[in-house]
Formats: structure tokens, C-alpha cells, sequence
């Protein structure tokens, strides 16, 4: 059966997001960004606020570890925007050619809820999706496949007849054990390719 539902990741697909982008303003060197973002705000840590605990909380518990650091932590949430480093434009047009085709595309994305709304605001095309389903406001992240099961339930997705596109391989893991198609992102060119022999575009 041809595929009748496209679902795009948006962080590392369609929005180039990077804490580094912020870092390099506030640190000397690479490797002290490195050694920062290892130990002190790491992904492991940035994933509960995917997964709904507030900035300020979070913010909380890194302060009682590393009051040393108090002024780089406070800059994570504090300074987030700065962390954006823009649209993905090469894949922001794929999506945008995939929705002329008329199939319903949705998103399903790691995000906090406290930041997600001043992002819809700043990339006019994510209201374009007929659907997204922000982690920060389920309780739930990726690759946990809860998150997947509510974005298909919600919209009435059958996985076999959808594909799904995400730069994680543990999130592309998680769809294909759902019976999703599956596409893990790399660059535009390669996204292109893909759809077009799922014959998408």
C-alpha cells in the first residue's frame, strides 16, 4: 500500500539546534565547552525537561551540584533562544513539497513545553504540520514509544502506511519496532532520495 503519512523529527531535521551555539559567546575553548556540557548540562539532563520538568527545577537541582558553575548553568535555559541556530532550509522545503503533495504530515518532537511556543513563533512553517506532538507536554520523550503511540492514536495513524524521519538512531529504532518505515536523517539530498523511492515526492 503506498504511504499515506509523512512525520518529521524537527531538532536536527527541520531546525538546527546546537548548545554550543550559545557556549562559544561564554567560554574560552572548545574543550571547556566539551567538558561543560559532558558533565554539567548534559543531553541525560536535558532530556527530563523533554520529558516535562520545568526549567526552573531543573535549573535547581544543577545549582546545588555545581554552585561553581551557577552563571553557565543559569545560562542554558536563561539564554536558550541563542542555542537556535536557525531553519534547516534545504529540509524545510522537502517538508513543504511534501505537503503539496496532500498527505497529512505531522511532527513528533523532543521539546520542552516552556520553549516550544516562542519556537512556533519564530519558525512560521511548523504551523504548516497538520499535527505535532511536543514530548514537554506529554510527560514523555523519545525513544520511549509511548511518545509514538500518542502521535498515532491522536491522528489515527496506521505505522505500516507511514514513514518517519528523525537524525536519532535509538528514535529510528523505536519506530521501525512499531512497524513504522523509516528514514534516519543525515542531510537534504539523502532525505530527498528516500522519499522519492518511497515514491512520497
Amino acid at each position: 500500500m503506498p504511504l499515506q503519512t509523512v512525520i518529521f523529527d524537527l531538532g536536527g531535521v527541520l531546525i538546527d539546534w546546537n548548545p554550543r551555539y550559545l557556549y562559544r559567546k561564554l567560554m574560552k575553548s572548545e574543550a571547556e565547552i566539551d567538558y561543560f556540557l559532558s558533565n554539567i548540562c548534559t543531553l541525560a539532563w536535558n532530556a527530563h525537561q523533554d520529558a516535562g520538568r520545568s526549567f526552573r527545577e531543573a535549573t535547581a537541582v544543577l545549582l546545588a551540584q555545581h554552585p561553581q558553575h551557577a552563571e553557565m548553568i543559569a545560562a542554558y535555559y536563561g539564554r536558550w533562544e541563542e542555542m537556535l541556530g536557525g531553519a534547516m532550509e534545504e529540509s524545510v522545503e522537502i517538508f513543504r513539497e511534501v505537503k503539496r503533495t496532500g498527505l497529512p504530515v505531522y511532527a513528533l518532537t523532543n521539546w520542552a513545553v516552556e520553549s516550544f511556543t516562542p519556537t512556533q513563533k519564530r519558525f512560521s512553517f511548523l504551523r504548516e504540520f497538520d499535527g505535532i506532538v511536543v514530548s514537554g507536554e506529554e510527560k514523555v520523550a523519545k525513544p520511549d514509544a509511548r511518545l509514538f503511540h500518542i502521535l498515532l492514536e491522536r491522528y489515527k495513524i496506521e505505522a505500516r502506511n507511514a514513514v518517519y524521519i528523525d537524525d536519532s538512531a535509538a528514535n529510528i529504532a523505536t519506530a521501525q519496532s512499531l512497524g513504522l518505515h523509516t528514514i534516519h536523517f543525515q542531510n537534504a539530498e539523502q532525505l530527498r532520495r528516500e522519499l522519492q523511492e518511497f515514491g512520497v515526492l
